[in-house]
């Protein structure tokens, strides 16, 4: 398979995710949520997450309007984050932000393979923020979950 046929491969994702997510549905009832706003490029998302017992998401889904990448994103991650608690889903987070600014993957980790298709975004800086903003928003719903912890 050659470079332009993986980065067609790609491109195919991102657009059926962006066209058909999965995960994008109003998540009732829900533990912890979080909006998140790229005002550049008018992508919005509200991110919603379910934690088991355990602390570990059992479940995430997203209500959002914005360009494919931004909903390809929002989609794949709602699909990684099961399963993981907070600490590995800050990792995660970091370890995708990086792959959107470099299009390099060092690592061996299953779930960020998942997220390859959105390697190529590092091409265009200006869609990184697309990419990332529901990385941004699962983040902050974990701060606010941590911080009801603590009322």
């Amino acid at each position: 398979m050659s470079f332009d046929d993986v980065r067609d491969l790609y491109q195919e994702v991102i657009l059926d995710r962006g066209r058909n997510p999965r995960h994008m549905h109003r998540l009732e009832p829900f533990d912890a949520s979080a909006k998140g706003d790229n005002p550049m490029c008018g992508d919005q998302i509200e991110l919603r997450l379910v934690f088991a017992e355990d602390g570990r998401v059992a479940d995430a889904a997203f209500e959002a309007r914005g360009c494919a990448i931004s909903l390809a994103s929002a989609d794949l991650m709602a699909e990684v984050v099961r399963g993981h608690d907070g600490t590995e889903l800050r990792a995660l987070a970091l370890s995708f932000g990086e792959l959107a600014k470099t299009g390099v993957l060092d690592s061996n980790d299953t779930e960020l393979e998942k997220l390859r298709p959105l390697s190529g975004v590092c091409e265009y800086p200006s869609r990184v923020k697309c990419a990332t903003l529901p990385w941004t928003a699962l983040i902050a719903a974990l701060d606010s979950r941590s911080r009801e912890a603590f009322k």
